[in-house]
């Protein structure tokens, strides 16, 4: 299964819009592009596995594997980049600003709806992430 993610890069945060199989899944929201420093950058362009993750604070979510230079790299709910993300992705289900979305919980939901089943029956999960109107 492969999920892409196509972003908009702005100084704010980073937008994008992740889908499967042509059909929108949600949009997203990471913070703004910093050279892939830890907790300030969002993540390169690049092909990613997916597993599932539960810690305390954010129970069950995804944790992107093999970044490079990069651990703990999660996808959580969140509303404002800036101040809620260390260069995870959050899934929102409406764009509101550079970086910033609303109902990120609702659009998490379904995400993991989709995905979970996947990785719960062994199949591989990956997510491209590339600039949008960028050729793959």
């Amino acid at each position: 299964m492969e999920i892409l993610l196509e972003r908009m890069y702005f100084p704010e945060g980073t937008n994008g819009v992740l889908s499967f199989e042509g059909k929108e899944i949600c949009k997203t929201i990471e913070l703004p592009w910093r050279n892939n420093q830890k907790r300030i950058s969002c993540i390169p362009e690049g092909k990613y596995k997916i597993r599932k993750r539960f810690s305390a604070k954010f129970k069950w979510h995804l944790e992107l594997t093999n970044v490079k230079n990069r651990t703990f790299i999660l996808i959580h709910p969140a509303n404002i980049a800036l101040k809620e993300l260390n260069g995870c992705i959050a899934p929102v289900t409406q764009l509101t600003g550079e970086g910033r979305g609303n109902e990120s919980r609702k659009a998490f939901e379904k995400l993991k709806k989709l995905v979970f089943p996947y990785l719960e029956s062994g199949f591989v999960v990956e997510l491209i992430v590339t600039q949008k109107n960028k050729t793959l």
